[in-house]
């Protein structure tokens, strides 16, 4: 969306003017924007023509990890349709190893706080701008994960996959009781946690574009992992003290990458096919 087609929308959004809108480019089927109000903020706003929920699903996902408790790392929401999701302009700086610490202490927090009663989450969910089956579950995780996560998206990305590659990732849907490791209650998570929904700010880390549902809390730290965090080991010494992992956690953090390399398998096609069997391979030990 252009700026001069968002500018009249946004201001009957806020109720106040808007005097600037930079356009930033897009990420998948919507527009970054930049807006300066003039009641003296500046706003970034994502907007599209029709999203079906998506800005709906977001904002109500990031009012819903606020919940856990005072000082979550999550921005606020300064206002959502079913068109445009509005947040504070927040600025960015280096990732540093006092942000990194304080962000496994508050990941921690957000994770072990408030607990959810049930895995899911009561909205229909979005990854990217694909359906995330939120259906809220009471059964435990192993169960859930399998077919809320696993089965949904072999489904969507088994057309750039051999039969081989949709058995494996079926070895590991069929063994997952016995691959999950110890029952943990469900947590506030992220969803959607690689290292570009990591907004670094200077003195903290704030967690921008979730997938937000009651899940496991490993699955945050795995995605954390796939594609590389800034001072991730500091991150993860950081939460261990807070809210000490089960043990053998590192063990299981391929089968908890396994949904988010389906989805990529999805949206980009058989280029994240090896990381997908790999981390499948490993999931089996």
């Amino acid at each position: 969306m252009t700026a001069e087609r968002l500018r009249p929308r946004l201001e009957r959004l806020l109720g106040t003017g808007v005097e600037k809108v930079n356009d930033l480019g897009s990420s998948h089927s919507w527009t970054l924007h930049r807006a300066s109000l003039t009641d003296g903020r500046d706003v970034f706003v994502k907007a599209a023509q029709d999203q079906a929920g998506v800005f709906a699903a977001e904002a109500a996902g990031l009012r819903w990890l606020g919940e856990a408790g005072p000082g979550t790392p999550v921005p606020d929401v300064v206002a959502s349709d079913d068109r445009m999701l509005v947040l504070p302009w927040l600025h960015s700086a280096p990732p540093s190893r006092e942000a990194a610490e304080r962000l496994g202490r508050e990941l921690a927090a957000l994770h072990t706080g408030n607990r959810p009663d049930a895995y899911g989450a009561p909205w229909d969910g979005f990854i990217a701008d694909l359906p995330l089956d939120n259906t809220l579950d009471d059964r435990p995780w192993p169960a859930w994960y399998a077919e809320r996560r696993l089965e949904p998206f072999l489904r969507l990305g088994a057309t750039h996959l051999s039969s081989g590659d949709v058995r494996l990732v079926e070895r590991v849907m069929a063994d997952i009781e016995s691959l999950a490791g110890p029952p943990e209650p469900p947590s506030r998570v992220h969803g959607d946690l690689w290292s570009g929904n990591v907004l670094w700010t200077g003195e903290r880390a704030l967690l921008i574009d979730p997938a937000a549902h009651g899940g496991h809390r490993e699955t945050d730290l795995a995605m954390m992992a796939l594609f590389g965090t800034p001072h991730l080991d500091t991150v993860l010494g950081a939460y261990d003290e807070v809210a000490p992992l089960a043990d053998g956690w590192r063990s299981r953090v391929p089968l908890h990458q396994l949904h988010p390399l389906l989805v990529h398998v999805a949206l980009f096609g058989g280029s994240y096919r090896a990381s997908l069997v790999e981390a499948a391979r490993a999931s089996l030990g």
